[in-house]
Order: structure tokens, then C-alpha cells, then sequence
């Protein structure tokens, strides 16, 4: 990868994903709500969705909360209580677990879509990229495994993505944090910022209503007042 690539990769391309990601939801949102949804097929087969389902919705929530946390939390914070040795053989062991669950769940939805003659009828297209992606995604994850246990005793690749992370979110991106990277992990970067990028224009965009039923749990209370009515008498 070239210098001037591998800088529009790791220090303009999160921005442009980010805001495409951001807008291109909200624009979703206003002008095409009754595409907002995850096209369910289940009244077409119930049994391997239910499984694939489960399957994957654990697995990728804790690959997402792990991630989120563990790149953008600074490493001064966690030092007192965690080495950073101990923090990457934690994350090894959780996010292969994890990863190992939603890689599981992503091939029985992928196979389920493309051998079932009817779902595949009414599957888009874009539901079969992004499951294909999605699936590719987490096999780099895991790919990633050995290479974070071999280098455990430093932890470097992990905290070089975490200083690259957390310079994209002070504004501040420095894409040569990531120059001695193995070429693994820049591959699932950059994949996992292109999933971002497509995201508003998949049936993945029904995430957001998942994290908005947070909300309404917080709502104020709905008052019903009664209005009496003048019925004539008989």
C-alpha cells in the first residue's frame, strides 16, 4: 500500500464513512420510513432464523461494546487495574468466544438465504452483500486472533489501533500509528468502515430503532384525561 493510499485509508476515509454513515441514516429516516425495517422472513422458515438470529445478535453486540471500549478508552485509564498484556489476552479469549458465536449465526442466516429457493426469491441484494460482508468481517476478526496472542507480550498491535482510534475521535488522525500494522488488521479496518458506509442503505439501519426503545424507557408518562359527553336524554 502506497503512502499517500494508505493515508486517505486510515486518516480521510473514517471521516467520509462516518458522515455517510450519520447523514445518510438520518436522511432514511425522513424521507423513506417505511423502508426502516429488517425485512424478516420468518413466516418463509422460523426454525434456522431463530438460531442464526440469536446467534449473531449476542455475538456481534459484545464484538461491537468490545471494540467501541476497548479502542477508544485511553490506556492511562485502565493501566492501574489491567496491563495491557492482560487487557489483549482478555480480549482474545472474550471477542474469540464472541466471534465464534456470530460467525456461527452469519452462516446459518448466509446459508438459509441462498439455499432456501422462496427466501432467496424475496431476498434484495443488498441483503446478501451485506451478510457476505458482514461474514467476511468477523473471519478477519478471528483471523486476527493469533497474531494478537503472538504479540501479547507487548500488546503492540493492540495499542497502536487504540492511539490510531483514538486520534480519529479528537480530530486529530495520525494514519502512521498503523504503518507497522499487519496487513490483517488494516484489511478489517477498512472493511468495517465500509460496512459503516453502506449501513444507511441496507436493512442494517433498523439497529437504530434497537438503540432508540432505550429511550422509551425514559419517556414521561402519558396522561389520559376523560371528556364527558352530553348524551340527550330519551
Amino acid at each position: 500500500m502506497t503512502e499517500h493510499l494508505h493515508n486517505f485509508c486510515f486518516g480521510i476515509y473514517p471521516y467520509i464513512c462516518a458522515t455517510v454513515f450519520l447523514i445518510g441514516s438520518l436522511l432514511r429516516f425522513d424521507r423513506d420510513q417505511y423502508t426502516w425495517k429488517s425485512d424478516s422472513s420468518q413466516l418463509l422458515r422460523t426454525g434456522q432464523l431463530r438460531w442464526g438470529s440469536y446467534l449473531l445478535h449476542i455475538g456481534v453486540l459484545f464484538l461491537f461494546l468490545g471494540h467501541l471500549v476497548g479502542l477508544l478508552t485511553p490506556h492511562a485509564l485502565y493501566e492501574p487495574f489491567i496491563s495491557a498484556t492482560n487487557k489483549q489476552m482478555l480480549a482474545v479469549i472474550s471477542g474469540g468466544i464472541a466471534g465464534v458465536l456470530c460467525f456461527a449465526g452469519l452462516t446459518i442466516l448466509l446459508y438459509r438465504r441462498l439455499a432456501d429457493p422462496r427466501i432467496r426469491l424475496t431476498s434484495h441484494r443488498t441483503d446478501i452483500l451485506i451478510l457476505v460482508l458482514l461474514w467476511l468481517q468477523v473471519l478477519l476478526g478471528l483471523a486476527t486472533l493469533p497474531l494478537s496472542f503472538a504479540d501479547r507480550a507487548d500488546a503492540y498491535n493492540m495499542l497502536m489501533l487504540a492511539d490510531w482510534a483514538q486520534s480519529l475521535f479528537t480530530l486529530r488522525p495520525d494514519p502512521t500509528l498503523l504503518l507497522s500494522v499487519n496487513h490483517i488488521f488494516k484489511t478489517h479496518l477498512i472493511l468495517g468502515m465500509t460496512i459503516f458506509l453502506l449501513f444507511p442503505f441496507t436493512r442494517l439501519v433498523h439497529i437504530w430503532s434497537g438503540f432508540g426503545t432505550l429511550a422509551y424507557a425514559f419517556r414521561p408518562y402519558q396522561l389520559v384525561r376523560a371528556r364527558r359527553m352530553n348524551l340527550p336524554r330519551q
